[in-house]
This record gives structure tokens, C-alpha cells and sequence, in this order.
């Protein structure tokens, strides 16, 4: 039998299956309310809002896996493990953004693991806010130092 060769492409597309079996989930847990009327509806709002503010977080991972896949050339066995990008090919300043943005967002769920506890509307705004730097997988800045072009004409192979 032919071995097939693990390229970044079918890595995206386990990704897309693993977060597609992920918001299945999430859909088979929602119950829908005994009537359809709207007084109904109205005491199911937390509920509503908690699962969009879980599917923003789903969407923000697959988008910004999808960015990071965009700088693999070929996979190796601990970019299959790791299932992020090999960072020799993502500029220092790059890592360094992401080092901190992951750091304040581990700050910031800390927080709001704690502040829940006592104020539950707040630790949830905190979880809200953490998400906001990740809605652009890449910082402004960023697109100058790297534009697309010159990262595809400095080294072949790097499609996505």
C-alpha cells in the first residue's frame, strides 16, 4: 500500500474536520424551549450569548491555524504533534507578538476564572475582551514587515 506524505494541506483539512466535530458538539447541546414563542425564548439568553461567544472562539482558532499554516513549507512529525508552524519561517518580531498576546490572554482568563466567582457578568466581558486581539490573525504592522509575495518568492513550496 502507498504511503501518503503529510503535507500542510491535509493538516488544515484534519484541522477543519476536528473543529467542524467540535461545533457539531456544541449544535447538539442547544434544546430547543417546550413553545416557540418569544417569552419563551427570552430566558434562554445567556445561553445564547455563551454559545456565540464559543463559536467566535472556535472561528478565531480556525482562522488563525489557517494563517500560521500559511508559512509551512512541509510538515515534519513535531509540526504534527505541535500542529502549529515551524518557526524558523516566522519572523522573530512575529513570535515575539504572539509570546505576549498569549500571555495577556492567559492573563486575562486567569482574571476572569477569578472575578467570576463574585461578579459572573464581568468575568464573562473579560473573556470577551481576551478574544478581541485574535479577530485579526495578523498584527497591522505585521502585513508590511511580511507581505505574501516576497515570503512565497524567498522560499518555494510555501502555498496556503
Amino acid at each position: 500500500m502507498h504511503e501518503q506524505k503529510a503535507t500542510p494541506d491535509r493538516l488544515g483539512a484534519f484541522s477543519d474536520a476536528v473543529l467542524a466535530v467540535i461545533i457539531t458538539i456544541m449544535v447538539l447541546e442547544l434544546k430547543a424551549p417546550e413553545e416557540a414563542t418569544f417569552p419563551t425564548l427570552l430566558p434562554l439568553w445567556p445561553t445564547a450569548i455563551s454559545y456565540a461567544v464559543s463559536y467566535l472562539f472556535i472561528a478565531i482558532i480556525w482562522l488563525n491555524h489557517h494563517h500560521l499554516l500559511r508559512f509551512v513549507s512541509h510538515t515534519t512529525p513535531a509540526l504534527i504533534w505541535v500542529n502549529f508552524a515551524d518557526t524558523p519561517q516566522i519572523p522573530e518580531r512575529a513570535r515575539r507578538m504572539a509570546r505576549r498576546r498569549s500571555f495577556a490572554t492567559l492573563t486575562i482568563f486567569t482574571s476572569a476564572m477569578l472575578v467570576v466567582l463574585f461578579a459572573p457578568g464581568v468575568g464573562f466581558a473579560l473573556i470577551c475582551c481576551a478574544l478581541i486581539p485574535y479577530l485579526t490573525p495578523e498584527a497591522p504592522w505585521l502585513r508590511a514587515l511580511v507581505r505574501p509575495s516576497s515570503r512565497r518568492s524567498s522560499s518555494p513550496g510555501h502555498g496556503r
